[in-house]
């Protein structure tokens, strides 16, 4: 019993003290990239089972052979990577090889890196550390960046080629036009020049949000307010007061949050609803409820269009992707979640009481620091 006792006190010490386990704990099949070693000799000592993933190798057959031949990699011009680098009989200075793009046999890509361990500063290799990782994820993230770069280029275009098309017109005809027409075109053109302003806007809000560099700068923000704006832009443009049903539960908590961003969230919600749903759109601001866990505000935007198919849930805060095929670049959605999860919210998705689409957004009170340390 007390030696039990002790190696319970004991665990609990070190649990305390956080203690790494020694080396010899990890296993190198647990490692998430390809993991090979080679000895002072040069022969392959470990060779985890995402590198046999990645080589399609067995094990047993690349264990104690030479590096270059259980592991044999070209570069892109198809020159032997190991007689290239030579990690053994190169210079006593070098400690390794950054990530780069190397051949597998078959010509299939891998990303390879190296480390060369020496118990001293030029002294001899002792080991060389190798890891693997495949090139998928990378891929779709370059795929991904094309994607958006063409999207933005293709809806760029458009309305330059407006702004371009009118300037040069009334430029080249500006007597034959009557005011009206002038101002209609003028008008034409300040709509476009929005379209682009907005469209960079997007692609700035996009990469702050990958780069986990988006700034939110609180201040108070009565939410309410800024939705009653919001609707009464939309009627001002032309849409029937009918179509929109606010519903303010009160008290609300004092909310700390970037009212820019606020702005831009609410904008992307209900344009989403005016041009892909259909009838009465509904937007309901009230306290957080206790399923919630924190203190703030939510608001339920909810249309009483065709709604969003069931399979389809699980995609709306992607990037590019659209309900329907009416405009858009499909990046509002995906911007939208990065602003709300900037502000420590959470947003879902789902079906309104009326069959359309149910957007529910929170906001937690988010108070700025100093306030909460009585500064």
């Amino acid at each position: 019993m007390s030696l039990r006792t002790s190696g319970h006190a004991e665990d609990r010490a070190a649990a305390l003290t956080h203690v790494p386990a020694p080396p010899s704990a990890y296993d190198p099949d647990e490692l998430p990239d390809g993991l090979v070693v080679a000895d002072a000799d040069g022969r392959v000592v470990c060779f985890n089972a995402k590198a046999v993933r990645i080589t399609a190798v067995p094990r047993d057959r690349a264990l104690g052979r030479r590096l270059e031949d259980a592991l044999p990699l070209e570069d892109l011009k198809g020159n032997r990577w190991w007689p290239l680098t030579d990690p053994y009989g190169g210079l006593a200075t070098r400690t390794g090889q950054p990530e780069r793009h190397l051949l597998l046999p078959g010509g299939r890509e891998v990303l390879v890196a190296a480390r060369y361990v020496r118990d001293e500063p030029l002294g001899p290799v002792r080991r060389v550390v190798v890891t693997l990782r495949g090139t998928e994820a990378r891929r779709r993230n370059e795929r991904s960046h094309a994607e958006l770069i063409a999207t933005v280029a293709h809806e760029l275009r458009s309305p330059l080629t407006s702004v371009r098309g009118f300037t040069r017109t009334l430029l080249a005809k500006w007597e034959r036009f009557t005011d009206e027409q002038k101002r209609l075109i003028l008008e034409t053109v300040d709509a476009d020049a929005h379209r682009v302003t907005r469209l960079i806007s997007e692609l700035l809000d996009i990469s702050r949000i990958d780069s986990g560099r988006l700034e939110v700068r609180r201040q108070p923000v009565d939410i309410a307010a800024a939705v009653g704006r919001h609707v009464h832009g939309l009627t001002a443009r032309g849409l029937a007061p009918d179509r929109f049903f606010v519903r303010v539960r009160r008290p609300l908590p004092d909310l700390w949050a970037d009212p820019d961003k606020i702005d831009q969230i609410l904008g992307n919600l209900l344009e989403n609803a005016v041009r892909h749903g259909a009838g009465t759109v509904t937007i309901e601001v009230a306290p957080t409820t206790a399923r919630d866990g924190e203190k703030g505000t939510a608001v339920t935007v909810s249309d009483e269009g065709p709604g969003i198919p069931e399979e389809s849930m699980g995609r709306v805060f992607t990037r590019f992707w659209r309900g329907s095929t009416r405009g858009g670049t499909g990046l509002g959605l995906y911007i939208v979640k990065g602003l709300v999860e900037a502000h420590g919210g959470a947003i879902t998705v789902g079906r309104a009481p009326a069959g359309g689409a149910q957007f529910r957004f929170t906001l937690p009170v988010g108070a700025p620091a100093y306030l909460n340390q009585g500064i």
